[in-house]
């Protein structure tokens, strides 16, 4: 869904067999976004020691693998939706062997050979899901079901936005009537409008986990992904995820190959191992997000494939938006407002 800041580092250092030096993949993936029983069960597996390192936003990521030199290399990343298209075009990643992969038919049809990148030619979906509205009902009267209630001046000081651009650029968009990709500089100098105004009544943004300022009182209402509303709920029951009237935010997470990679054979075993149903199960039963693979969903427990906040039902899905590639002179203009929004101008 969701990181500049490298806010982990985890290490797995079993050697590999029968090697004095272990082989090692890098993975540059969102914090909070792969089961450290996933990264043990691979080591166990293959002798490929992981080093695990996140960050909190695409940008942050992109930003990262653009200046990439040889002394600091990635061998995955999972950018989101339309940063897959972007950094495909712009030459920042390896194609996909998909003669060293096994499991790519068990993915959703409908989640492959999409327009930002045909024949998933750089890319293998990893999970997908949504960006709603989340509220503690013991807390916020009423039941907020809108983008928009959150303008309400009850909530002031009490919500949470994701440190995300395009994820908040989107609700002031769609609360507009707009589309959340659009390119219109108009539209988008209105959502920055519209959106200056909401900030006061922001008490923080957070992208590495925006369950927690709901689970330390901190804040009441705001943004959230699906998977850590499921996570968040496990500790806070009045938790709430909403799907907006105005529209959800859809976004698909894939594993992407750095241009720069130096084990790519690992990388492939690496997603190859992920596409193992048993495995793609036990990621979404873990972190609460909705796997791609369809034999992987057949195996999850009744509790969490009947869980609407991780498996929306198609009215949940009505008037819902994938995050599209808005190109670099929209993108500019976002950037331009984001910061002035991010600095209380």
């Amino acid at each position: 869904m969701k990181k500049l800041a490298l806010t982990g580092l985890m290490a797995v250092t079993l050697v590999g067999c029968g090697s004095s030096e272990p082989q090692v993949l890098n993975l540059y993936n969102w914090s909070e976004y792969m089961p450290q029983e996933v990264l043990d069960r691979f080591q166990e597996e293959t002798g490929v020691q992981v080093i695990y390192t996140t960050y909190d936003s695409n940008e942050a990521m992109y930003a990262r693998l653009k200046l990439l030199d040889d002394s600091a290399q990635y061998d995955l990343a999972v950018p989101s939706t339309y940063y897959v298209n972007k950094m495909r075009k712009e030459g920042l990643l390896a194609p996909i062997d998909h003669s060293q992969l096994t499991g790519f038919n068990n993915m959703d049809p409908e989640l492959i050979n999409l327009n930002i990148d045909p024949d998933n030619a750089y890319s293998v979906p990893f999970l997908w899901g949504t960006t709603g509205l989340a509220y503690d009902a013991d807390d916020v009267e009423g039941e907020p079901a809108a983008w928009a209630d959150l303008w309400d001046e009850a909530y002031q000081g009490r919500i949470v936005l994701t440190n995300d651009m395009r994820e908040v650029f989107h609700v002031g968009l769609r609360v507009l009537g707009y589309s959340g990709n659009s390119t219109n500089p108009e539209e988008i100098e209105a959502a920055y409008e519209k959106l200056a105004d909401l900030m006061p009544a922001v008490r923080t943004f957070n992208s590495d986990a925006p369950r927690m300022p709901y689970l330390e009182g901190e804040t009441d209402i705001g943004m959230i992904w699906n998977g850590e509303a499921v996570m968040g709920k496990e500790d806070m029951p009045s938790l709430e995820f909403v799907y907006p009237e105005e529209g959800v935010i859809v976004w698909l997470d894939s594993f992407v190959i750095p241009k720069n990679a130096k084990n790519i054979e690992a990388a492939h075993q690496f997603i190859s191992f992920v596409m193992r149903p048993d495995i793609s199960a036990l990621i979404s039963e873990e972190i609460g997000y909705a796997t791609p693979n369809l034999e992987a969903r057949n195996q999850l427990e009744a509790e969490v494939a009947n869980d609407r906040t991780s498996y929306p039902t198609p009215e949940d899905m009505v008037n819902a938006e994938f995050q599209e590639d808005v190109g670099d002179e929209a993108l500019q203009l976002y950037n331009k407002y984001w910061e002035l929004l991010k600095a209380g101008r």
